[in-house]
C-alpha cells in the first residue's frame, strides 16, 4: 500500500476499513504520515463549552430512499385525465378506475399498489413533488445518478450530502479526542449511514464519511474470523484508548487507536440498536429490512442526521405490466415499506423528526416500447414523507403532448427540492452546499 503525503489521500482512511480489513494497517501504523493525524483534528467542531454547533437541529433526521434503475413515474402517479396517457401505453397503462384518487379536482394518482402510501397521504404524511428533473438531462443510469448524487450536471465533486455533512456536522466527537467529557465514546462518530454493500456518493464528503453496511452482523471485526491470534493485539489496541501513555509522542499511532476505537464502539451501538424488537410488523421485502434497520437505530437515539437505503429493479424495458407485473411488484414493496417505517416511528414518538425523500435517476419515456416495457426518459416525481413534509401534490403534470423528442420537459429542477430540504428541514445553507442559487421548493409545511 503506497502512502502519498497528500490531503485527499485521508479520505481512504475510515472506520468502515478499517474494519473490513482487521489490522492491515497496524502493520503500517509507523508510515502513516502526519497528515493523517491532522486531518482527524480538521473537522468541523462545536464552540468552545459547547456540545453542538448552534443553530443546527441535531433532532432532526433525513432518509434517502434511492429507487434504482430509473423508475416510470407516469405509472407511479398515474395521470388519468389525460388521454395523450392511454393513447401513448395502449397495453401497459393504469385503468383511470384502478388509480387511487388523490382528491377531487386532481388530475393524477397513485398505482394501485401503493395503498400503503396512499394511507400516509391521506393522513398528511405524504407530498408528492410532479415534473422533477434537471436541463439537458441524460439517459445513462451512471452519469444520471451521479448528476442526482453530486447536484452537478458536470457530475464532478463530492456528494451534496458529503457536503453537508461537512459543514455542519460534529466530526468524531464533542472535542479534539474523539470521546465525550465523561471519557466515553460519542455517538457523534455516526453522522451517516448507508445500508448496503458501499456508500453512495451522494455521502461521500471531503472530510466525513459514512458508515456502510448490508448486515448489523457484517458490521463488525473480522480479524477473529481470519486467526485467533490476531484477537488479543486487537483488544489491547482497542482498549488502550487514544490517549495512552506516550501517544503524544506517537501521533500515528494515537490516530489509529482512535479510528479502531471509533469502529468498535460504533459497529456496537449499531448492532445492539438493531437487534431491539422493532413496534410494528416490517415486511420481509429487502426495502422492509433497510428501514427496519433505520427505524431501530433512530429509536435507539442515534445522533446519525442522514440514512440512505435503495431499491433496485426500475429498469423495465420488457414486460412492465401494469396492475400487475414487474413494476407493480416493486411500487407494492415500496409502498409497504414507507408504511410501516411510518407506523413505526409513530409508535415511536419519533415520526415529526424524520423527514423522508425518495427519487429515481430518471424516468420513463411517454410512450411504451415493443416489448411492453417503457425506455429512459427524463422527469419524473418525487415522494416526501413525514409529519412535517408538505402534503398534498406539488407542481403541474407535465405536457403529455409538448415533448422534447418523446420525453418529459421537466418543470422543477431537483436541486430546488434539495434546497428546500437542507434550507428548512436540516437548516444549512443550501447555497453553499449546492454550489449554487437555486429557489428552495417549500417542503416543510409553514415554509
Amino acid at each position: 500500500m503506497s502512502l502519498h503525503n497528500s490531503p485527499s489521500d485521508a479520505r481512504a482512511f475510515t472506520r468502515r476499513s478499517f474494519l473490513g480489513q482487521g489490522l492491515t494497517m497496524a502493520s503500517a501504523a509507523v508510515t502513516v504520515p502526519h497528515f493523517l493525524q491532522a486531518s482527524a483534528f480538521g473537522l468541523p467542531m462545536p464552540e468552545a463549552g459547547l456540545s453542538s454547533i448552534p443553530g443546527v437541529p441535531e433532532d432532526h433526521v433525513l432518509v434517502v430512499v434511492q429507487l434504482g434503475g430509473g423508475n416510470d413515474g407516469l405509472n407511479t402517479v398515474v395521470p388519468f385525465e389525460h388521454d395523450d396517457y392511454y393513447k401513448a401505453r395502449p397495453t401497459i397503462a393504469i385503468p383511470k378506475d384502478r388509480a387511487l384518487s388523490l382528491g377531487r379536482g386532481l388530475d393524477v394518482g397513485l398505482h394501485p399498489s401503493m395503498e400503503g402510501i396512499k394511507e400516509l397521504y391521506d393522513d398528511g404524511y405524504c407530498g408528492i413533488v410532479q415534473g422533477v428533473g434537471y436541463p439537458n438531462p441524460n439517459r445513462s443510469h451512471f452519469k444520471s445518478m451521479d448528476i442526482w448524487h453530486t447536484a452537478d450536471t458536470s457530475a464532478t465533486g463530492n456528494g451534496w450530502l458529503g457536503r453537508y455533512l461537512d459543514s455542519q456536522c460534529c466530526g468524531y466527537g464533542k472535542g479534539e479526542s474523539g470521546r465525550a467529557e465523561d471519557g466515553q465514546p460519542s455517538d457523534d462518530s455516526l453522522p451517516a449511514v448507508a445500508i448496503g454493500r458501499t456508500a453512495p456518493l451522494a455521502m461521500q464528503g471531503g472530510q466525513i464519511k459514512p458508515v456502510a453496511f448490508e448486515t448489523a452482523d457484517l458490521f463488525r471485526w473480522t480479524g477473529e474470523d481470519i486467526h485467533d491470534s490476531l484477537v488479543e493485539p486487537y483488544r489491547t489496541l482497542t482498549m488502550r484508548g487514544p490517549r495512552a501513555a506516550h501517544d503524544d509522542d506517537h501521533p500515528n499511532a494515537r490516530f489509529l487507536m482512535r479510528t479502531a476505537l471509533d469502529a468498535q464502539v460504533s459497529s456496537e451501538m449499531i448492532r445492539k440498536a438493531v437487534s431491539v424488537q422493532p413496534l410494528v410488523r416490517y415486511p420481509q421485502s429487502n426495502l422492509g429490512r433497510q428501514l427496519q434497520m433505520v427505524g431501530s437505530m433512530i429509536r435507539a437515539g442515534l445522533s446519525t442526521r442522514v440514512y440512505y437505503v435503495t431499491l433496485g429493479g426500475f429498469d423495465t424495458h420488457a414486460g412492465q405490466g401494469n396492475v400487475n407485473g414487474s413494476h407493480a411488484n416493486l411500487l407494492g414493496q415500496f409502498s409497504a415499506a414507507i408504511k410501516a417505517f411510518y407506523d413505526d416511528l409513530k409508535r415511536q414518538e419519533n415520526d415529526a423528526r424524520v423527514l423522508t425523500m425518495c427519487f429515481s435517476e430518471f424516468g420513463r419515456r411517454v410512450s411504451q416500447n415493443a416489448s411492453g416495457g417503457t425506455d429512459h426518459g427524463t422527469a419524473a416525481p418525487m415522494f416526501l414523507f413525514g409529519a412535517r413534509t408538505r402534503q398534498g401534490v406539488i407542481g403541474d403534470h407535465p405536457s403529455l403532448h409538448d415533448l422534447d423528442s418523446g420525453d418529459l420537459k421537466f418543470r422543477i429542477d431537483f436541486r430546488s427540492v434539495y434546497a428546500g430540504v437542507l434550507d428548512q428541514w436540516l437548516k444549512a445553507d443550501d447555497r453553499e452546499i449546492l454550489e449554487g442559487r437555486y429557489r428552495a421548493l417549500p417542503v416543510v409545511r409553514g415554509a
